[in-house]
Order: C-alpha cells, then sequence, then structure tokens
C-alpha cells in the first residue's frame, strides 16, 4: 500500500491521522516500510496493524513515543515483555479494530443521554459541569471520551459532597497547563517541514504526561502526610 492507502485504512478508527504523522513515526524508527527502487514508500499489512498499535496507544492510553517504541523494539528482538507501564498486557502481535478500541475502553461519541447513563451522572450534574467549562459537546451534540471522564470523576466527588463549582480550580489548573504547553510547541508548531505537527503534538504529549505526573506526586505526598 502507498501512504493513501494506509491513511484509507486507519481514518475510521483514527481520524486524526495525518501522511505528517505516519512519516514522523517512521523518522522515530517506530515503523519501517520497504522502499521501491523509486524511493516510494510501500506498506504490509503488517506496518498497517503496528500504525494501529501506536495510534491506539497514544490515544488510550498516552503513552510518550519512547515507551512504545522500547517495547516495540524488545518485540522485534525477539522478547516477550510481558506488559507495558501502567500494566496494559498485550500480546506483540497484530492490533484488531476492537483490540484497538478497548486497551482503555475507548468509545464512539457519546449523545448527552448516553453520556448520562454511561457515567452515572444526573441531569443537574451535566449542566452544571458544562457551566464550569468541565465537559462539552462537539458541534453534532456529541461528547468525548475526555467529557465521559470528566463526568465520570465528577460522580465520585459529588458522592464526597465536593460540586463541580468546587472543582472550578482545576479548570483553571489544567488552562494554565495548556498555556505552558502551547509557549513550548509554539516553535516547533510554526515550521513548515511535514513532520511539524507530529512533533508538536508529540512534544505536547509528553509536557502532559509529565505535568499530570506532577500533580499525583505533589497531591499524593500530600496526602500520605495524613496517615502520619
Amino acid at each position: 500500500m502507498n501512504i493513501g492507502e494506509v491513511l484509507g485504512e486507519l481514518k475510521g478508527d483514527f481520524p486524526q491521522v495525518s501522511a505528517s504523522k505516519i512519516r514522523f513515526l517512521e523518522e522515530k524508527g517506530l515503523v519501517t516500510p520497504r522502499r521501491t527502487a523509486a524511493g516510494y514508500r510501500k506498506y504490509t499489512d503488517a506496518d498497517v496493524d503496528r500504525l494501529r498499535f501506536i495510534l491506539a496507544l497514544q490515544r488510550d492510553q498516552y503513552l510518550p513515543l519512547k515507551v512504545i517504541k522500547d517495547y516495540l523494539d524488545a518485540v522485534d528482538r525477539g522478547e516477550h515483555p510481558e506488559s507495558l507501564p501502567g500494566g496494559l498486557t498485550l500480546a506483540p502481535r497484530s492490533v484488531s479494530d476492537q483490540l484497538a478500541q478497548e486497551l482503555a475502553g475507548h468509545t464512539r461519541a457519546l449523545t448527552r443521554a448516553e453520556l448520562q447513563g454511561v457515567s452515572g451522572a444526573g441531569a443537574e450534574l451535566l449542566d452544571s459541569l458544562e457551566q464550569y467549562g468541565m465537559i462539552a459537546a462537539d458541534e453534532d451534540g456529541r461528547y468525548d471520551e475526555y467529557s465521559l471522564k470528566a463526568a465520570r470523576s465528577a460522580v465520585v466527588l459529588a458522592s464526597h459532597g465536593l460540586e463541580p463549582r468546587h472543582l472550578r480550580p482545576f479548570r483553571a489548573a489544567a488552562d494554565r497547563e495548556l498555556g505552558l504547553i502551547e509557549r513550548v510547541t509554539a516553535p516547533l508548531s510554526s515550521r513548515r517541514d511535514a513532520a511539524a505537527g507530529a512533533r508538536a503534538a508529540e512534544t505536547a504529549r509528553e509536557i502532559s504526561e509529565a505535568c499530570l505526573g506532577l500533580h499525583s506526586a505533589l497531591v499524593g505526598a500530600g496526602v500520605a502526610e495524613m496517615d502520619t
């Protein structure tokens, strides 16, 4: 397959994937299509399965490319790593469409009624979450997996007496972190080479993961002191 045909195979599950993203993954050594005598890339079904595997882990597990590459390199050497960081266990073979969606319970976009049913949030709670910018519907009135995660978290917090109005600091903190990420990735995004957008997205992902890790460590340390 050429790169256009590969995109056709992947677009159903990964609408945002682009040719520059695939070239970036090749540049980073995660996929190695063979080349024709004229230098054109030719992808096999195994290459597409490998790309689906990588994209699904990025989307659903937020794993940085270095972690995914280390795992795949081990598989390529004939090793049999038992799991990826975070405890996700996968057989080092091709990834089906179904498995790609099941990696972290990834779901299609939900209607408001479906969001309410799947998350366990009442209509009033969802209204408040939207009011405070915690969740948002797309132009078709549907909600993505991030809204689902936010709604589920809000249900747990509400059970402890924390209402959406108490959660405004989380929105403010997220906006500040996004500002930092945009500041760092702006020079990458402004470049005009084909892989610049993919590099910016991967850098943003890595910074986001580090921010979440720092936040978790700081809160965890405070909670640990409560046990002393």
